[in-house]
């Protein structure tokens, strides 16, 4: 890989940050504190063509590559995550699977509408049973009867569940079992017998709704699965692999923002008749979140560079997971030990950035999940 970015990457990079400045970041406190979903932001991000980036231009989307995505997520989540994970599930989740698996006709009725974003997407995999262990864990059933699906279950976790129009739900298309049991099933969200409950009370991350969802007797056509029936189970984890690209780059964003409060916050703030930015505690935290942080992004650019590639991809998207996630859980720490009380504070971002990055390690598989995954691809 060259480690450069093209002129075009560049490009986008100072297009969203001029739209992130404007937008997205001077709305993040009320976005976290009100709970509201952030539509204004996000119809000028469709404007503008960034919630099909990557989606090919014969479904108007832009035709992008991967690491121009990673670079898009990683921007808005510099200016706020709740904003940043929305556009990760939109992007990666839903318009992901649909350009991968579906068929012309689902691509012109249901992907075309997402990449122009006049519509947003989600998908639908968690269960109270079933997080990490999918294959053993998913009981919403999915039945043919006549030229229809008929589904029944539950689900938790989507995020933008309520918001979005179409959802792709992983159910169990074979009551016996097996790795060739579970399909992927494109659900419009206003299908009779869906119901969603509210919005899930989190600890941060509170302009990205996340539900839970009651199917009864739900009816879809028969041609709404994606993909090979039977093969859902190997669609999400594809899937799956790209998501975790996203979070990276979702979780560098957010690194990258408590890194540039702290900052200026460390050459402003002034003790022993300086400022703390001259104290060598405080420049040793900045040294670590500086190096940390850019180690971190040109791993998450790696794996999207080789997804672009058509080389495998799945042992670094762990990795770049793994190692953002959890390199950004320390910048944010560092960074409220920079602030001092003021860290914990509302008054200033680290707080809630903080908290918006702590879901970073949990979802799209958990850091001990990654470590499994790496392990086993790096002995093989």
């Amino acid at each position: 890989m060259n480690f450069e970015l093209s002129t075009e990457q560049q490009s986008l990079r100072r297009l969203v940050r001029d739209v992130v400045e404007k937008e997205v970041k001077p709305l993040a406190r009320h976005t976290d504190e009100t709970g509201e979903f952030p539509w204004g932001p996000l119809r000028t991000m469709a404007g503008l063509g960034l919630l099909g980036l990557n989606v090919p231009e014969q479904y108007d989307g832009a035709g992008a590559d991967h690491v121009s995505a990673a670079i898009l997520v990683e921007e808005i989540g510099r200016g706020c995550g709740s904003t940043g994970l929305i556009v990760a599930a939109h992007l990666g989740l839903a318009c992901g699977p649909l350009n991968k698996f579906g068929a012309e006709e689902q691509k012109l009725l249901y992907l075309n509408p997402l990449a122009r974003g006049e519509v947003i997407g989600c998908l639908g995999l968690t269960e109270p049973g079933a997080g990490s262990d999918l294959a053993g864990g998913v009981r919403t059933l999915a039945e043919k009867r006549g030229d229809a699906w008929v589904i029944n279950g539950s689900k938790m976790w989507l995020t933008n569940g309520a918001e979005a129009k179409t959802a792709i739900l992983l159910c169990r298309t074979d009551k016996a079992g097996g790795s060739r049991s579970l399909s992927q099933i494109i659900v419009p969200t206003d299908a009779p017998g869906i119901t969603f409950g509210k919005p899930e009370k989190k600890m941060g991350l509170n302009g990205s709704h996340t539900y839970a969802v009651s199917l009864e007797n739900v009816t879809v056509p028969l041609e709404n699965v994606l993909g090979r029936e039977g093969y859902g189970l190997h669609q999400t984890l594809e899937a799956l692999d790209g998501g975790r690209i996203a979070i990276g780059a979702l979780s560098v964003g957010l690194a990258q923002a408590a890194y540039e409060a702290s900052l200026a916050y460390a050459k402003e703030r002034t003790t022993f008749g300086k400022p703390i930015a001259e104290h060598q505690a405080i420049q040793t935290k900045i040294a670590d979140m500086a190096t940390t942080i850019e180690a971190a992004r040109w791993l998450v650019y790696r794996a999207a560079w080789l997804r672009d590639q058509g080389q495998p991809f799945t042992l670094l998207a762990a990795q770049a997971k793994l190692f953002a996630t959890e390199i950004a859980e320390k910048v944010c720490y560092d960074a409220i030990q920079i602030h001092g009380g003021y860290g914990y504070s509302r008054e200033y971002p680290v707080e809630r950035i903080y908290r918006d990055n702590r879901l970073m390690a949990i979802g799209e598989g958990t850091s001990e999940i990654q470590r499994m995954v790496i392990a086993r691809l790096v002995l093989a």
